[in-house]
């Protein structure tokens, strides 16, 4: 805003003050102008500061790391590394051993960053689509003439030919 503009914004502001004290907020941004939503704009107050966000204290019943550490190592295991853990939950239950509930697996696994699919998966590599490119007549024949690239810009297809032709060759 340049020099001038903002000794016109403070003179309204002065004038908007005096006389809003005489006839009203509503009345006196009529008078000179200027939108009422603008002026609560500039003048509501900011918001209160965020609060600091505390540390969150630890569960009195919450795995110590050790035993946070055996679940890991349970969980990544040869064993157990392609199955969820409600499956890992379910197993070891009927072998009589009891580590954990199937909650706190989820929460150790996503602690570590490991809820995702645990499963081996093949990834194929993006294959590239094949591309029939024309350079002279008779060299690429296809059933589909729209799969035919011209080697120019200016040549074109005969449709009857279905190879790429000038136009006085057809």
């Amino acid at each position: 805003m340049t020099a001038a503009g903002e000794v016109f914004e403070a003179a309204r502001a002065k004038a908007l003050e005096s006389l809003s004290l005489l006839v009203g907020r509503v009345q006196a941004c009529t008078a000179l102008g200027l939108s009422r939503a603008t002026w609560y704009r500039h003048h509501r107050t900011p918001p209160a500061p965020a609060r600091q966000k505390r540390e969150r204290k630890r569960h009195p019943r919450a795995l110590v790391a050790a035993g946070e550490a055996k679940v890991l190592a349970v969980l990544c295991s040869a064993e157990f590394v392609d199955m969820a853990p409600a499956e890992i939950c379910a197993v070891l239950l009927d072998r009589g051993v009891y580590l954990c509930s199937e909650a706190t697996m989820y929460r150790i696994l996503r602690k570590h960053g490991e809820v995702r699919e645990r499963r081996r998966q093949a990834t194929h590599p993006p294959r590239k689509k094949p591309e029939l490119i024309a350079t002279a007549p008779n060299r690429v024949w296809s059933w589909d003439i729209t799969k035919v690239m011209p080697a120019s810009t200016g040549a074109i297809y005969c449709l009857l030919c279905l190879y790429v032709a000038n136009p006085d060759e057809c």
